[in-house]
């Protein structure tokens, strides 16, 4: 072999030792929601992890149980467990029965995010390095605090995720802020539309007191808008949603919706995939220093900037709402409802 063979031998070996480094240090993650495929607000959180991905350089799936069925689910945890992921992400949609198949993911020494749904305290329980999301109870309570403010003292809470008990509550923070019995207050819709349409003009008709309503979500919110305008309700009963969409704001437009619960869900895909690439990167758990090389790094300050979005970063956890959008800072987000916001 001459020196000059050697050389390029040497210099392509090492070419693939670096690209085949790159590789493992880029890594490989799943996102698992408890959302079935009729729900389209996961949307927002696709886009988060395609994005992400593409910033971090890193490959995300996403995986959820086509119906919403939490057992589905806890199969899907389970086989990523066994897949060989570098990282996690997933809800809490119910602690007791997603926690057997959470341990097998951190058994293996799988670092694990949870978003969305659960407390921040389920979080650390289940060994999870970090929760992203919105404190449920204190979002309802917070819009349950501006109902009070103007004279509502009993309500409809249309849920159409009661497979998530940590969602209701939602209600109860709603509920509890005006004087109300959250549970007499609730019912469980499902997520058909004309179900719902059906069960919300069916309350109204048996509660003909009721002063205002509170949907969980667009799935929710847009079959609710409906039985509203077919019983002449509209505009006239207190209204107001969890999330975004275009229909929802254009409710806040006309007045039809007091206003929509922001948990800015791009950031419960985007930051954990963040996150973990950074760990994987830096080679690191130190979290502070993992949090403030994302928060640095410019491409997440780019797209953050860019969709008006700001997370509330804590010693360990980060919170991603709520924000309430009402008719006067709509215009700021409704640019990119469902898509980015």
């Amino acid at each position: 072999m001459t020196k000059r063979t050697a050389s390029i031998f040497t210099t392509v070996a090492l070419a693939a030792m670096l690209a085949t480094g790159a590789a493992h240090a880029a890594g490989r993650y799943v996102l698992i929601s408890h959302a079935p495929d009729s729900d389209s607000w996961w949307n927002t959180i696709k886009n988060s992890i395609k994005q992400a991905g593409e910033d971090y350089d890193v490959t995300v799936d996403y995986r959820n149980p086509p119906s919403g069925d939490l057992a589905d689910m806890a199969r899907l945890i389970e086989q990523a467990a066994a897949q060989g992921y570098d990282g996690v992400i997933t809800t809490i949609a119910d602690f007791n029965v997603l926690q057997g198949s959470i341990k097998k993911v951190t058994d293996k020494k799988i670092p694990v995010i949870t978003i969305n749904s659960g407390t921040p305290e389920q979080s650390e329980k289940l060994g999870a390095i970090m929760h992203v999301g919105q404190p449920e109870y204190e979002a309802g309570k917070g819009a349950g605090e501006r109902a009070k403010a103007a004279g509502i003292k009993s309500f409809l809470c249309v849920n159409h995720v009661a497979t998530n008990p940590v969602v209701m509550e939602r209600c109860r923070g709603f509920a509890e802020a005006i004087g109300a019995d959250f549970k007499k207050s609730t019912i469980d819709s499902g997520d058909d539309p004309t179900g719902i349409e059906s069960k919300v003009s069916a309350y109204l008709r048996q509660n003909p007191d009721t002063q205002a309503v509170l949907a969980l979500g667009p799935t929710s919110a847009h079959p609710t808008l409906k039985a509203l305008e077919k019983g002449g309700m509209k505009g006239k009963i207190w209204f107001a949603t969890f999330d975004l969409s275009d229909e929802i704001s254009r409710g806040i437009k006309d007045g039809s919706i007091q206003f929509g619960i922001d948990q800015q869900p791009y950031l419960q895909g985007y930051i954990p995939v963040a996150v973990l690439a950074t760990m994987k990167s830096m080679k690191s758990s130190d979290l502070k220093a993992v949090a403030a090389a994302v928060k640095a790094n410019p491409k997440t300050q780019k797209r953050f900037a860019d969709y008006g979005l700001a997370p509330a970063y804590g010693a360990r956890h980060i919170g991603s709402g709520p924000g309430f959008v009402t008719k006067e800072n709509l215009p700021k987000v409704e640019k990119y409802a469902g898509q980015y916001r």
